[in-house]
């Protein structure tokens, strides 16, 4: 790591792109171990900030200080068609891990022994022996199965490849880590693995996100570019708000003041400029006038200000599952689903990744019909529905005036460029085809599309992917205030704290009414997690109370002799355990023994050459056997704990 005294510093760093000046004098300040989030409007230069840092763009002006031997990550926004598997995928971010084990390759094909034993001792210094394990941890806290992890890269959709560059990114080290929204293809559980792994990432970090919780839970400054500057603040985002929000008043007061100032020095200057006995004086308020450092007025005003109106027709409920199986090709995600929707119902959907959130969503809808149950809709039921396949069903040779025509042919053309003007499509940027908008500005088309048609039950599956800050805090306003039901599966745990009112829990199978908010919920998350290697509990010990006092004779007297086997499995388990510990004992000092062998310096002779392959063979193959045993030794452990915890259930 650098010393804490290292820096990164713009000094009066101007950078234009095409007919676009987006920093103009800039100065900022980054010191190592900042937690820094970049925050401005779509198209202030986030990106190219970033690009700045990276050596890809270069300033037209001033200079950027990057202190030299700093080792810099980023997250790359396109993933290569590759045969490689998703672990080696992840290994190939750590660049000197792999030059390292190419050089071992190299010596050992040479025998070059001497060689070999520095590269060895410079691999463990580099953890490389521990690195295909904090892959597979990566790959696992971003979602991945253990069985993805030997899947080529190719096999995975587009935002699963992008959660391989997030990961490859977090395994290449660093100093200074540079994150563009990278929770954009997260779901809530991968985002708050990932929000606790920033946090204790020891380098500097650069965030790009339009998620506020993220920003407020991980970062310890925020850096907003606007007007062509760079301001800094202290805090997450929240505190950045407050403290913008104090600058803004205070610049306000300063420019109204300093207003009020030329008008009464203009004035002075028309009246007296002729008079010889006042030309001095009014000379000296040019002057004045002239060295006058030009105070710019306070703007906060959002161009997004839409709303979704409820259909004026409600019927209650507004639409049923009974007892529905959910899922495709004949195979049930989610049994025994009944649901009731009835109008100012305002939930939110939570649960593991393909716990069966967007199939209970598409169930709804209708778009994915029930194995088996009831699906019942109202005669006045209307359904705006959000999912992020809906960007890829927009026109993309249409522009949104066009799109929402087509709904509503009648509609005059005033009307929907007035109404398109609250999604913040302006002027003739409501008359342009969609290919030409970006990720966002497509969302915010099917956004209008859905508001338009009045629905009274809104499902939105991720709606806040592609949005930045200012589109978010407007969808919040704008679902706050919706009459009918309202759906809502995010990542973004500010939209679904300040929108929703209930929470149900999707996983296991079932869709269930959740007992707590969202930090129950990740408490939640963290005890799935500590019992995803223990086998899941026998019938019995699953069984209600009422269950177990109804249970007979015969049936106890199975439970006893079941228990009595438990009993039986556990002193051998115990045994192994002893013996795994002596053997891990064993293989420490023998390892000992083989490094203080190796690290004399007459080992490297020429004529021990032949001891010291020996010696590096019997050091990897210790290290290797070591890192089996202790496997084993966990793995025997949690195996121990399951079956106490068994027992004491049945006592």
């Amino acid at each position: 790591m650098l010393e804490s005294a290292a820096m990164i510093q713009f000094q009066k760093v101007s950078l234009q792109r095409g007919h676009n000046i987006l920093l103009e004098q800039a100065d900022l300040t980054l010191h190592s171990g900042w937690k820094v989030g970049l925050v401005g409007s779509n198209g202030a230069g986030k990106s190219s900030l970033f690009k700045l840092l990276l050596g890809e763009l270069h300033c037209d002006s001033g200079d950027l200080d990057i202190p030299g031997g700093l080792r810099m990550s980023h997250m790359a926004q396109e993933v290569p068609a590759s045969d490689r598997s998703a672990l080696d995928y992840v290994l190939d971010g750590d660049k000197q891990l792999r030059h390292i084990e190419s050089q071992i390759q190299a010596a050992e094909a040479s025998h070059n022994m001497e060689r070999l034993g520095e590269l060895h001792a410079e691999l463990d210094s580099h953890n490389g022996y521990s690195a295909k394990s904090r892959a597979a941890q990566l790959l696992a806290g971003l979602g991945f199965s253990h069985s993805d992890i030997e899947r080529s890269v190719k096999e995975f959709s587009g935002g699963w490849k992008i959660r391989l560059n997030l990961a490859q990114a977090l395994m290449c080290p660093s100093d200074l880590l540079l994150l563009d929204e990278p929770t954009n293809h997260l779901d809530l559980d991968a985002t708050i693995w990932l929000e606790q792994w920033l946090r204790l990432y020891p380098g500097m970090l650069i965030l790009i996100s339009h998620d506020r919780d993220f920003l407020d839970n991980v970062v310890s400054h925020i850096t907003h570019i606007e007007r062509k500057q760079l301001h800094l603040y202290k805090g997450g985002y929240s505190a950045f708000e407050r403290q913008r929000a104090e600058r803004l008043a205070q610049q306000q007061s300063a420019f109204e003041k300093q207003q009020q100032r030329i008008t009464e020095i203009e004035s002075f200057v028309r009246r007296f400029k002729a008079k010889a006995t006042k030309a001095k004086q009014a000379q000296s308020r040019i002057k004045e006038l002239e060295r006058m450092e030009k105070i710019a007025p306070a703007h906060v005003d959002s161009p997004f200000s839409f709303r979704f109106k409820a259909s004026d027709k409600m019927s209650s409920p507004l639409l049923t599952l009974y007892d529905a199986e959910c899922g495709y090709s004949k195979t049930p995600i989610l049994k025994n689903t009944s649901l009731s929707l009835t109008p100012g119902q305002r939930i939110g959907l939570l649960g593991p990744n393909g716990a069966g959130k967007s199939t209970l969503v598409k169930s709804l809808v209708g778009d994915l019909g029930l194995i088996n149950g009831d699906r019942h809709e109202s005669e006045n039921l209307r359904i705006g529905y959000f999912a992020q396949h809906q960007l890829e069903a927009l026109d993309m040779n249409a522009s949104p005036l066009l799109h929402i025509k087509r709904i509503s042919p009648k509609a005059s053309e005033q009307e929907i460029r007035d109404y398109l003007g609250s999604f913040g499509f302006i002027g003739n940027r409501s008359l342009e085809a969609v290919q030409n908008f970006s990720g966002g500005e497509k969302a915010r088309v099917a956004l209008a599309m859905i508001a338009w048609q009045k629905p009274n039950l809104l499902l939105m599956d991720e709606p806040t992917n592609h949005l930045d800050l200012e589109v978010r805090h407007a969808l919040t306003l704008a679902l706050q205030t919706f009459e009918g039901v309202l759906i809502l599966v995010s990542h973004d745990r500010h939209l679904l704290r300040n929108t929703v009112d209930e929470f149900y829990l999707v996983a296991h199978g079932k869709v269930e009414q959740f007992k707590g908010d969202l930090d129950d919920y990740q408490g939640w998350l963290l005890e799935q997690k500590r019992q995803e290697q223990k086998a899941e509990a026998d019938a019995y010990s699953e069984a209600k109370p009422e269950e177990k006092r109804t249970i007979s004779a015969a049936e106890r007297k199975e439970q006893k002799r079941l228990a009595a086997e438990k009993r039986n499995k556990l002193r051998p388990i115990k045994k192994k355990l002893e013996q795994l510990e002596t053997a891990m004992e064993k293989f420490q000092t023998e390892l000992e023994e083989v490094e203080a062998e190796l690290s004399c310096s007459s080992i490297y002779t020429d004529e021990n050459k032949t001891k010291l392959k020996e010696l590096l063979e019997k050091q990897a193959q210790l290290k290797q056997t070591s890192a089996q045993t202790e496997d084993d030794w966990i793995c025997c452990q949690e195996e121990l704990e399951e079956l106490e915890a068994e027992l004491e259930d049945q006592c």
